[in-house]
């Protein structure tokens, strides 16, 4: 047994030395207080960056109503909560589906993807759901993500699969044959395969004028851009940058703003990078009494950033 004691002393004093380096290393700089030295970003001149509140376990699908409150999701709670213009977190909805990608339609309906039984929903303001989807030719979706409204009220969901603990009533089984991103008509009695040919779809957003569509593929590390046709299908397919976004956002200059690699990022419309916000972001949106609130949930964090860019159409 002795020749082994040269090595275990060895092993034993790597793991002090390994342990000390643990207790030394520096920790991650908090990115509270971090402002911009761009001067081409969107962000407000002198803005800095802010915890707006913490203490929730993983923060997801913000979006705002018309007056600038913001709604969020802590997924693991099944919770929507409410951020309001006065800077309150209250419980606007439990439970509610282990909703995930939420956006308003333009009457006020909360349209969230309720992830427990990959459905969408939609819910009123006196909460009231309504299953807009529930399946794809008769087999139940992935998981629908994110979600996002053309003017004319039709909608672009990402269906993505993620196996969810949750998942005890509807079964972990993968149904459909892809991972895609489907169109439901505005009168919601149609649903259309239009993107089919992505690793992973996630993040999803839209120009206001109903004419551009960004979509992320998050396994291939990059966003496309699309023509959008009346009929909801897609041409024209265009590589926007290499971030593989998780949430996604826009702003009236028509700035597009991803979520990956641990940050935020500020593309303008020709895909080049204004600016990155060093916040781990999950997705954002615009919101606030005035519009120019950039929100960002980050795991258990949420996050606001002041812009000279404002609130435009669905976030």
């Amino acid at each position: 047994m002795q020749r082994f004691f040269p090595i275990l002393f060895l092993v034993f004093t790597a793991s002090l030395i390994s342990v000390a380096h643990s207790q030394t290393r520096p920790a991650r700089p908090s990115p509270a207080g971090w402002a911009s030295t761009n001067p081409s970003s969107p962000v407000a001149s002198g803005a800095r960056l802010e915890k707006l509140a913490d203490g929730f376990q993983f923060t997801e699908g913000p979006t705002s109503d018309d007056k600038g409150n913001i709604f969020f999701i802590d997924q693991p709670t099944d919770r929507i909560l409410e951020y309001s213009t006065d800077g309150k977190v209250s419980t606007w909805m439990h439970p509610c589906g282990r909703s995930n990608g939420m956006c308003f339609d333009t009457n006020r309906n909360l349209i969230t993807c309720a992830d427990e039984m990959s459905q969408l929903w939609s819910i009123t303001p006196d909460k009231k759901v309504t299953v807009l989807v529930k399946d794809f030719n008769g087999k139940l979706l992935n998981g629908p993500n994110d979600v996002w409204i053309r003017p004319d009220g039709g909608m672009y969901i990402t269906d993505p699969y993620y196996k969810r603990d949750w998942w005890k009533q509807r079964g972990t089984q993968k149904e459909q044959d892809t991972e895609g991103v489907y169109y439901l008509t505005a009168d919601r009695k149609t649903l259309t395969r239009v993107i089919g040919d992505f690793e992973r779809p996630n993040g999803i957003i839209g120009t206001p004028d109903g004419k551009t569509l960004y979509a992320s593929d998050i396994q291939a590390g990059k966003t496309f851009s699309y023509s959008i046709q009346d009929d909801g299908s897609l041409k024209d397919k265009k590589l926007f940058n290499h971030f593989g976004s998780d949430g996604m956002t826009i702003d009236s200059d028509g700035n597009i703003y991803t979520t990956s690699n641990g940050s935020v990022q500020i593309c303008d419309k020709t895909g080049n990078l204004l600016d990155t916000i060093p916040v781990n972001g999950a997705n954002c949106c615009f919101g606030g009494a005035d519009g120019h609130l950039l929100f960002i949930t980050a795991r258990r964090e949420i996050w606001g950033l002041k812009m000279k860019t404002h609130r435009v159409g669905p976030q």
